[in-house]
């Protein structure tokens, strides 16, 4: 009998330490495998947290949470905010922001072409700045608004070969025309006159226009086929920053001689 007891006492000491050597692993185990988020909301209810919490409450002020995501909402809205007020200015008012916008980049273009060619020691020439500011505002920037229009009705469709018709077109008529009428404003602005304007024409026109088709067909194929109506007046603005540094630099040559 007193053997059985100690058999028996013996057996259950051995369970109660197999039982606490599994709790302990058990507890290590669980406890390292805490998640972060887990992990995130033991900071947030640590003393310090919950302190610095209850500090912004007394004063008022939001929770540090609230506060992160509010500015990364607010910078989000802003940027999206800001292009979604631009396409509903597109369609509102088209001509006037079509406008606008085309001045901005001949301004832009103008000042980079002059720092591209200018002495360090000169200074910028803003009255030809405002010139070509004035002249993308006043005539090209309407003038897009309506040749985009009027291409749209005339070759509705968006296939290949409605796409070079459009180009063709624009390479035949509307680019020829607004670069005669835009040498011509330009020079007649700086006092030349008729026949100065003519010979200006005859020595810059056609280098123009060389340098022209190998630049546009490509921009006018993507503006054509991939961008809507609406926004390809901007879409060709935008590929014409690079070409207008280039024009401005034409019309800024010295006047041809005619004695």
């Amino acid at each position: 009998m007193r053997a059985d007891f100690i058999r028996h006492g013996f057996k259950s000491h051995t369970a109660k330490s197999v039982c606490n050597i599994w709790r302990t692993k058990y507890y290590s185990v669980s406890h390292s495998a805490t998640k972060p988020s887990e992990h995130y909301h033991q900071i947030q209810h640590s003393k310090p947290y919950s302190r610095f919490s209850h500090k912004a409450k007394e004063l008022g002020l939001p929770a540090p949470a609230i506060v992160s995501s509010a500015l990364s909402t607010s910078t989000t809205s802003s940027k999206f905010g800001l292009v979604s007020w631009y396409l509903g200015m597109v369609k509102s008012r088209p001509i006037i922001t079509k406008s606008i916008t085309c001045a901005f980049i001949y301004t832009a273009a103008d000042l980079s072409s002059q720092t591209i060619v200018r002495q360090s020691s000169e200074p910028y020439d803003l009255v030809r700045t405002l010139r070509m500011a004035g002249y993308g505002m006043i005539i090209l920037g309407p003038s897009l608004h309506f040749w985009f229009n009027f291409v749209s009705r005339v070759l509705p469709k968006r296939d290949l070969i409605t796409t070079l018709q459009k180009i063709i077109l624009g390479q035949a008529v509307f680019g020829p025309t607004m670069t005669v009428i835009f040498f011509s404003v330009n020079a007649a602005l700086q006092g030349e006159s008729g026949p100065e304007i003519v010979a200006r024409l005859k020595r810059d026109l056609v280098p123009t226009m060389i340098s022209g088709v190998m630049y546009w067909p490509v921009c006018d194929f993507v503006t054509f086929k991939f961008i809507p109506v609406h926004l390809q007046p901007l879409v060709s603005n935008g590929f014409s920053f690079l070409w207008n540094i280039y024009l401005t630099y034409m019309a800024s040559q010295e006047k041809v001689g005619t004695a």
